[in-house]
């Protein structure tokens, strides 16, 4: 069991936490959740005694065994195979023990150490660690090439390899799927469900989240909170808690407010001042509920786009790769306007090389690309963060596309990706990955491309943000395609899928389970109960008809709920503005200057300007409920 009480952890000048507790039973696979900044890595870093707290007790078994991934690996001639089976350091000292013993003609503990040995597994562990090298993604030929030919987002598998071959008894995760493709992550996913041991892992992915953990402690204003249940599970036990709580705060105000008046009216009265005393005592052991202070969410839309050509691109018997290698062939594809493409494969299949082709990043060795006139091409993946200018500001590369803009509409605009004032005109050196990232793609929804093509888009991106972005595509109204490990986006924005396998191009008539289960069928070699009778996923015959009437009702409800949206938008700016007002008119009225007999004229309008704020607000306000029960009635598209 790991017991944190009365836990308080500081780093620098700023409380993470402060008299937190928390329980964790053993075995129990618990999803570390909290905004960024919130002390997550700490809190790791606390129970591998990397950290001491600053105040309360952390209490787990002494004889617990930790496992977690290293940040860094080292650029080693070591095989990646080895270096898997390294994670099991007690394997790695019996081993160099026996080599000792044996050196020193030492029978009796030869004879020990291999019966320890035989205990710890070693005669299986070549088998196991390439069973984790394979299902991470490894071809047999990487298997045997050193730790130093790989690029730091393999080396980041290896790590999550070694973490995965050491016996433990708890397994510490901060965002394994980070560097994993869909198909890697489906097995680390089914993995972690047969891991005997008690997890906790720090994830950005809901439904990878959703598909492993069965409790959630949340960090929030310094303290821990425990859930049981998945991540949606979390979502809805919060979401009813935080109006509770609400309630409970506005009702204690007001009662506040009323004991204050009462005390405020009669504490100079003598009839009264008894009762006024009573109720001062009673508003002093008032235990005061802080204010809900659920952060705001964050979002963001693309422009309608310019006009889109029909069909926007062809490719025909195109060849694609680079230089002489060769990695897809025969590629047929016409992509017309409004389709919303997922596109799948294992990793190495060559998903990355056709989208770089269809941008024009890769000149087709063979075949023909025709695009259409107007073809407006909005393009994210992760090497275009590194081409973002470090030593520049937001505000300069969003200038860079829009040199006659008003820098006020700049700013505004940056403003709604969460870069406001100062942010907005830093260099962004220092920015997390998560911060270029949402740089990256403002960019691109400045240029209101009317085909998008995005490459793992949500790597480093928060929860929050994620959403934002699954919400934002969902409404898009021009042509998508994307690639990505979050099945919650894929879900959610995307009407096909298409699968990139055996250096071709082609439908993939199945939806996500049906992928996992070809995946392990045919991929990862380990035998799942299978969803339909052939080799590779058959869908029911009307599947495509179902998703083409999920499109339709999709866009349905996107067509209805557009210009209520917009109407709700408008009135808050408008809202916003006459409070704005109606502040700095209550501002001057408190003022004792105004009652002035020479200004008698200006606060006679002034108190006019009032009254009328107030009544064009309650009218705003009543309209905008109104279209707020209209939007309710709807719906959300599915």
């Amino acid at each position: 069991m790991i017991r944190l009480t009365r836990l308080t952890l500081i780093r620098g000048s700023k409380p993470l936490l402060e008299a937190a507790d928390l329980t964790l039973n053993p075995g129990e696979k618990v999803g570390l959740i909290g905004a960024n900044g919130a002390g997550k890595s700490s809190l790791f870093a606390l129970l591998r005694n990397e950290l001491h707290a600053d105040a309360g007790e952390v209490d787990f078994p002494a004889a617990w065994r930790i496992a977690h991934v290293a940040q860094e690996t080292p650029a080693l001639e070591r095989s990646a195979l080895d270096y898997a089976i390294d994670g099991d350091t007690t394997l790695r000292r019996l081993e160099a023990e026996l080599a000792e013993a044996e050196a020193a003609h030492d029978g009796l503990r030869s004879g020990a150490l291999h019966a320890a040995l035989q205990d710890a597994d070693a005669y299986t562990a070549r088998a196991r660690a390439e069973q984790l090298l394979t299902g991470l993604g490894f071809s047999n030929a990487q298997m045997a090439q050193p730790v130093a030919g790989f690029s730091g987002g393999w080396r980041m598998r290896l790590n999550l390899a070694q973490a995965l071959m050491c016996p433990s008894d708890l397994l510490l995760l901060d965002e394994p799927t980070n560097h994993l493709d869909l198909d890697a992550i489906l097995w680390l996913e089914d993995w972690l469900k047969r891991y005997p041991g008690t997890l906790i892992v720090i994830s950005h992915d809901r439904d990878f989240l959703d598909g492993v953990v069965n409790v959630v402690a949340h960090i929030d204003a310094g303290k821990l909170k425990r859930y049981t249940g998945n991540y949606s599970s979390f979502e809805r036990q919060r979401a009813a808690n935080l109006a509770l709580s609400q309630a409970a705060y506005g009702k204690q105000q007001r009662e506040r407010a009323h004991l204050q008046s009462f005390i405020d009216r009669f504490k100079a009265k003598a009839t009264k001042a008894k009762q006024a005393q009573s109720r001062m005592k009673m508003l002093a052991k008032m235990e005061e509920l802080a204010p809900i202070h659920a952060a705001a969410p964050f979002s963001f839309e693309f422009g309608e786009p310019e006009r889109a050509p029909n069909p926007l691109l062809v490719l025909e018997a195109v060849r694609a790769g680079y230089g002489d290698k060769t990695v897809l062939a025969g590629i047929d594809l016409t992509l017309q306007a409004s389709q919303r493409i997922g596109l799948l494969g294992v990793n190495g299949a060559g998903k990355s090389t056709l989208i770089k082709t269809l941008v024009g990043d890769l000149a087709p060795l063979a075949g023909k690309l025709v695009t259409g006139k107007g073809l407006a091409i909005g393009y994210f993946a992760q090497h275009q963060l590194e081409m973002l200018r470090p030593d520049e500001s937001p505000l300069w590369h969003l200038a860079r596309l829009a040199p006659t803009a008003r820098e006020q509409d700049l700013r505004n605009f940056l403003g709604g990706f969460n870069f406001p004032g100062d942010m907005a005109s830093a260099a962004i050196a220092p920015f997390s990955g998560g911060e270029k990232a949402r740089l990256a793609l403002a960019l691109i929804v400045w240029q209101r491309p009317n085909l998008l093509l995005l490459d793992e888009p949500t790597n480093h991106l928060d929860l929050e943000t994620r959403e934002a972005l699954t919400v934002a595509l969902a409404q898009f109204e021009g042509t998508l395609i994307l690639v990505s490990h979050d099945r919650h986006l894929l879900r959610a924005t995307t009407d096909e899928f298409m699968i990139v396998a055996d250096c071709g191009l082609q439908a993939f008539d199945g939806d996500l389970d049906d992928y996992r289960d070809w995946l392990f069928r045919t991929k990862l070699g380990q035998a799942k109960p299978a969803r339909a009778e052939t080799a590779a996923p058959a869908a029911a015959p009307d599947r495509k008809e179902q998703k083409r009437q999920e499109a339709e009702q999709r866009q349905r409800l996107s067509a209805q709920r557009k210009p209520i949206e917009t109407r709700i938008r408008r009135l808050e700016e408008q809202m916003a503005r006459l409070n704005g007002r109606k502040a700095e008119v209550e501002a001057i009225l408190s003022d004792g200057d105004i009652y002035a007999e020479a200004r008698k004229e200006e606060l006679k309008q002034l108190m006019f300007e009032q009254a009328a704020l107030a009544r064009d607000l309650e009218q705003l306000e009543n309209e905008w409920m109104e279209q707020q029960e209209a939007l309710e009635a709807i719906g959300q598209p599915s």
